[in-house]
């Protein structure tokens, strides 16, 4: 006959055992399979070219990991007028502020400070503090402010939607082997949009120059040629000193004097918050 107490044992056993298979059990149902990264596709060579690039410089998510920029943009024509503005973007929304400190190519006829947003809704402009609604004024900065924050992230934006990639071939300047590379924005309407010809260093996977037009003053049969210098800041590579001029589709500039852009005393980070972005 069993006793009690030895029952009881054998009863305790048998639930820690019943307790232990029914965690092994749930233990084993967590485990979940790993998950492959999905293999990078690409269009054609030209996308998986620019693709390199843009690892190479650092991506979007890299470059809005950073939240938003406040730098110093000076532009300087051959002629020796000069704009300096302090710019401010915010990466999520694109928005884009210039304070112009000095103007003599931006709205020269006014005198003084002049100020210019886009808030992610609408573009302004400010002289001096107070709000200017001249149509033709606005009409430039509509085109300032996305035109100096696509500067600023050209690299991150070639590989955003709607853009059309084809490798043109290799070619050799100045001793350096260059992979060519034509980017284009797909239309629907059939209005010209702006073309880039990189020129991509097969060495560090940099664009050392490349080709561009701007539609939006009919540039596109004689297209600038811009030269890029790179500056490391962060983990991001900028290029912070350029200079352009008119050129041919096969890169032979003209005589004609450069006109200079230089982006300095770049801070990332700064704790902008949209109100500022407001008029």
């Amino acid at each position: 006959m069993i006793s009690k107490k030895y029952f009881s044992a054998i009863m305790l056993s048998s639930l820690l055992a019943i307790s232990c298979n029914n965690k092994t059990k749930t233990e084993k149902s967590e485990i979940k399979p790993a998950t492959e990264t999905p293999k990078q596709t690409f269009k054609n060579k030209g996308h998986e070219l620019v693709y390199n690039l843009v690892q190479t410089v650092g991506n979007y998510d890299k470059l809005r990991a950073k939240k938003d920029v406040v730098y110093t943009y000076t532009y300087q024509t051959p002629d020796g007028k000069k704009d300096v503005s302090t710019e401010k973007y915010i990466f999520n929304g694109e928005l884009s502020y210039g304070k112009y400190e000095q103007h003599e190519r931006t709205l020269p006829d006014l005198k003084g400070i002049l100020e210019q947003g886009y808030n992610g809704k609408n573009y302004w402009l400010k002289h001096e503090a107070t709000p200017i609604n001249d149509e033709k004024a606005l009409k430039r900065v509509a085109f300032n402010r996305p035109t100096n924050f696509y500067w600023f992230a050209m690299f991150q934006k070639l590989l955003d939607p709607g853009l059309i990639y084809e490798h043109l071939g290799d070619t050799v300047i100045n001793d350096t082997n260059y992979d060519i590379v034509k980017v284009s924005f797909e239309t629907k309407n059939d209005k010209p949009t702006d073309i880039y010809q990189l020129y991509i260093n097969k060495k560090t996977q940099l664009v050392d120059q490349f080709l561009f037009t701007v539609a939006d003053f009919g540039v596109m049969e004689t297209p600038f040629l811009m030269t890029l210098e790179y500056e490391k800041i962060n983990d991001l590579l900028i290029p912070t000193t350029r200079k352009y001029k008119k050129s041919t589709w096969d890169a032979a500039v003209s005589q004609d004097p450069w006109i200079l852009v230089n982006w300095s005393n770049i801070k990332f980070n700064n704790g902008l918050t949209t109100e500022q972005f407001n008029m």
